[in-house]
């Protein structure tokens, strides 16, 4: 009985030591230093960072310039961080401006599929462009379990400049983007303090979400580690502001989308790191299978999900300035991001240190 005491008081030990340890190094996010990032990020010297264009490529190579400043490895099969993409954007068919009467009778009475063969045969079709692309991938190394990965992601491409209006995207997806980094470089502090994680952080931004989560969807057809390997995704698209639609006065939330799909285990651990360190409210009001928004399926962690792993999807709604050129640095709200990417970090760290790896149910 003495023995089992003793098992049980070095676990909890040994649990409260990396507890410290996790909290430690989360306090080196700041909201200064992301306020400091995002502010150049999301500016319109980055020309709205559309994928397949020059903002693209001025994001990519600040995203670079951060690892390489920070010592900060590049994952292999890369090109100094970049992994180089060839990708088709989704082809659509639209309605021209005129339809005849009998169209328009079709969709007043619902007859859809007739609406479609008019489209099929009369309608515009957009998209299916090929464009040159890019995603910035680097790691952090695991001490014991190296082989093992988890991979942290979020888009560095916004939707670009039209007319004069150029689309910032300070919070779609600056404010993820820029949470990696800091993210990043807190694992780094810890390893080179001693303290590196049992298995691989893989720090993953990738492009082309916009045009169809391409860029997530080419790493999961072309992945630098293997997917039988990667033991989650945490993805982090939009975690800078508020919803206003929300029916509470409480500001200190994160919604979580697909934390308990694929994994049992995952969302347990979620919920146990969230409570012992920011206690943020985790809301799962977009989880549920009959989510009219479908947020489940429109970001990054939908192709890592469709491979079987284990996701949580990070996001704080959306607003008014939801894709306008009015999503700009100053409306962040940098105290609510610092305490969302620290979660992030802590749930990381979590994921990386513990005995047992995440599993799929």
């Amino acid at each position: 009985m003495k023995k089992f005491s003793l098992i049980i008081l070095l676990v909890s030990i040994s649990n409260g030591f990396s507890q410290d340890i996790s909290n430690k190094y989360a306090e080196t996010i700041t909201s200064e230093e992301l306020k400091s990032l995002i502010y150049v990020y999301a500016s319109d010297s980055f020309e709205g960072r559309e994928a397949g264009t020059r903002g693209e490529i001025l994001a990519v190579e600040f995203i670079r310039d951060f690892y390489l400043k920070n010592d900060i490895k590049p994952a292999k099969g890369t090109e100094n961080y970049f992994q180089k993409m060839v990708v088709t954007t989704p082809q659509r068919i639209s309605l021209p401006d005129k339809v005849p009467d009998s169209v328009r009778t079709f969709m007043q009475n619902g007859e859809m599929e007739k609406v479609r063969r008019y489209a099929r045969i009369a309608g515009v079709r957009t998209g299916g462009d090929k464009i040159n692309s890019i995603n910035v991938a680097s790691i952090i190394e695991g001490s014991i379990y190296p082989n093992e990965y988890i991979v942290l992601t979020a888009h560095l491409d916004h939707v670009g400049v039209e007319g004069e209006d150029i689309f910032n995207g300070a919070d779609d997806d600056g404010s993820g983007s820029m949470a990696l980094l800091e993210i990043a470089q807190a694992f780094k502090l810890a390893a080179l303090d001693g303290y590196r994680p049992k298995r691989s952080i893989v720090i993953l931004h990738v492009s082309a979400e916009e045009k169809g989560l391409l860029g997530s969807e080419y790493y999961t057809n072309n992945p630098l580690y293997p997917l039988e390997d990667t033991i989650t995704n945490l993805n982090i698209d939009m975690i800078g502001r508020t919803d206003p639609t929300r029916d509470s006065d409480n500001d200190n939330y994160i919604y979580l989308i697909g934390t308990d799909r694929l994994s049992t285990m995952l969302h347990e651990t979620s919920e146990k790191v969230n409570k012992e360190t920011v206690n943020l409210e985790l809301d799962y009001r977009f989880n549920a299978w009959d989510d009219p928004n479908r947020f489940y399926f429109r970001s990054d962690h939908y192709n890592f999900a469709k491979n079987n792993i284990p996701v949580i999807f990070y996001f704080s709604g959306t607003h008014e300035d939801y894709h306008m050129p009015t999503d700009t640095a100053d409306k962040i709200r940098y105290d609510l991001l610092t305490k969302r990417t620290k979660l992030i970090f802590h749930t990381a760290w979590e994921i990386a240190n513990m005995d047992d790896k995440i599993v799929v149910d």
